[in-house]
């Protein structure tokens, strides 16, 4: 297996066409905690295909992510769902954490879906609500880029995907989504800097794979589930079970939101 992520990733789709008999995939999307079930929704299951069959990828580690790939048909084409991914609290690195999408990108998908699970730093935006994401502030002090690899973010969450969303949902609130390293929830000062910073949402994931995505010419969307009110906002204590739980509460209108923005890929 080659040490260089991109040709490691053109290795994994490689081995997903051959293994799910599918030439190209139009679109691709990465289920956050406790999304499991919205990918019912998204279409008729191919194939599911654990990830650890193919080349380059971690075994799951954290509950609420399946560790599996499905290949779904939607919208007269075949759709990667990713059920979980790689965090970069898990310590497999960088290139772990990308792989996911440079594997899809790899196999066709100009269109990459990101979901998560965040926090929630808004009073206007209540627990089970799913929000655009308009921007992020990477605060894991990491990139999945390396040397000379120089990358225009100013539209990363592409414009028209997000019109897209909201032509299935014109109540969709956007937000500017935090990215910090984890595993550990913040603390009431970490939220109130984050406030300070102009963010809306904070989670543990998103940031790198989008840069990833984005280095390699896809299109990306990403939408947050609220799941807890941020730490020090709310009297409630944080937990990952109430992440989990909040997310299967929601499953379904995320299924359906996810199924409507796909079909318009």
């Amino acid at each position: 297996m080659s040490t260089d992520p991109i040709a490691r990733a053109r290795e994994a789709a490689d081995a997903l066409r051959e293994r799910t008999g599918t030439d190209s995939f139009r679109a691709a999307v990465v289920l956050g905690s406790g999304w499991g079930p919205a990918a019912d929704a998204l279409g008729e299951t191919v194939e599911e295909v654990p990830v650890t069959d193919l080349p380059g990828f971690p075994p799951p580690a954290v509950t609420g992510h399946a560790g599996t790939v499905r290949v779904v048909s939607s919208g007269g084409g075949e759709v990667l769902v990713f059920l979980g991914r790689t965090h970069l609290y898990e310590g497999h690195g960088t290139d772990a954490v990308a792989h996911a999408v440079r594997t899809a990108v790899q196999a066709g998908a100009g269109n990459v879906v990101l979901t998560n699970a965040a926090g929630g730093l808004r009073s206007d935006v209540p627990v089970g609500s799913p929000v655009l994401i308009a921007d992020h502030i990477n605060l894991t002090a990491r990139s999945p880029l390396s040397g000379a690899d120089f990358v225009d973010l100013t539209t990363l969450y592409d414009p028209r995907l997000r019109a897209l969303a909201r032509e299935v949902d014109p109540s969709l609130p956007e937000g500017v989504y935090a990215a910090m390293s984890g595993p550990q929830f913040e603390t009431p000062a970490e939220i109130r800097m984050l406030r300070a910073l102009g963010a809306d949402l904070v989670g543990m994931s998103t940031a790198l794979e989008a840069i990833a995505a984005r280095a390699l010419g896809a299109s990306v969307l990403g939408i947050s589930l609220v799941t807890n009110v941020a730490a020090g906002l709310s009297d409630q204590p944080l937990d990952h079970k109430e992440v989990l739980d909040t997310g299967r509460e929601a499953a379904a209108g995320l299924g359906d939101l996810l199924a409507g923005v796909v079909a318009k890929l």
